[in-house]
């Protein structure tokens, strides 16, 4: 690729090999090396492409790694599907951080990407120097659960990408009930791929056996995978009406790490898409507190 074309993209494709093998992909943003980078861990059906506008928004002032987890994106997929758990995804980020020698890193994982960030402090604390969990937490509401298992592992095609924008805004509108036309169209974009058969959805349908199966979180109590990022800067974003995160379980996070910041983002469900005025002023406000923690 030339170098005027990287530039526009602003993110260069790397690969890194996982522990068994696989070639996984990032997308690497340029960044001040006077600080930890952050790490963007996506959802379960989701890829790094889901990140580009809060990358953009930061990449420069600070290096940006946004993740495929194995079986979405770029990465490989997994010829063994047992694989497609959290403890699997956190070795594959901890190889990641070895390969390119990062101490440690502000994480911001989304749903899924949340359950691998508590996963990471509970085994390696010290590889996490800040961590933002979008609208999850060490318990899953059963119906945001139950509502996934509708839809995941589903292999779909679609005619074009906006017969995919307007099957996911029929599905999933009270999601971004404030996406218009425009949004859905960007929403497809980034979860689906192109094929010779049309426009699919851009993961391996088997990551839906683990999950149907229950195995979906660190452990059956994840409380102490939570509590293990005490000593951090924490923030804990919650959709207004997600289905995923409820409010006992929020009030719980509060009193289990006391100096958490928990911001509600108005008008979305599960999962806010780090755009919302609210949630870019308190990611603004958690990377001030991570710059401003003496350095350990």
């Amino acid at each position: 690729m030339d170098v005027a074309k990287q530039q526009t993209r602003a993110w260069a494709d790397r690969y890194w090999t996982s522990r068994d093998g696989l070639k996984l992909h990032y997308r690497d943003y340029a960044g001040q090396a006077d600080r930890p980078p952050i790490l963007m861990l996506h959802g379960l059906t989701r890829n790094s492409r889901d990140f580009e506008d809060v990358a953009r928004r930061y990449a420069g002032q600070w290096r940006v790694i946004a993740v495929d987890f194995r079986g979405r994106g770029l990465s490989e997929r997994d010829p063994v599907p047992a694989h497609y758990v959290p403890p699997t995804y956190a070795n594959d980020v901890l190889q990641l951080l070895d390969e390119l020698e990062i101490a440690s890193a502000l994480f911001i994982g989304t749903s899924l990407g949340g359950l691998v960030t508590m996963t990471v402090a509970a085994v390696a604390p010290e590889r996490i120097a800040g961590a933002i969990l979008n609208d999850v937490g060490p318990e899953l509401d059963r119906a945001g659960l139950e509502r996934i298992s509708t839809y995941v592992g589903k292999p779909v095609v679609f005619g074009d990408w906006h017969e995919a924008a307007a099957r996911m805004h029929a599905l999933h509108g009270p999601v971004h009930p404030a996406y218009g036309k425009a949004e859905w169209l960007r929403f497809v974009q980034r979860v689906c791929r192109e094929t010779d058969r049309g426009v699919e959805f851009d993961y391996d349908m088997a990551i839906a056996q683990a999950f149907n199966q229950g195995d979906i979180g660190p452990v059956a109590d994840a409380w102490p995978f939570y509590r293990a990022l005490a000593g951090r800067p924490v923030l804990v974003l919650k959709g207004e009406s997600s289905d995923l995160l409820s409010d006992a379980v929020v009030e719980r996070m509060g009193r289990e790490i006391p100096d958490v910041e928990v911001v509600t983002v108005p008008n979305v469900a599960h999962a806010p898409d780090l755009s919302e005025p609210e949630a870019e002023a308190a990611i603004d406000r958690l990377l001030q507190r991570v710059l401003d923690r003496p350095s350990r």
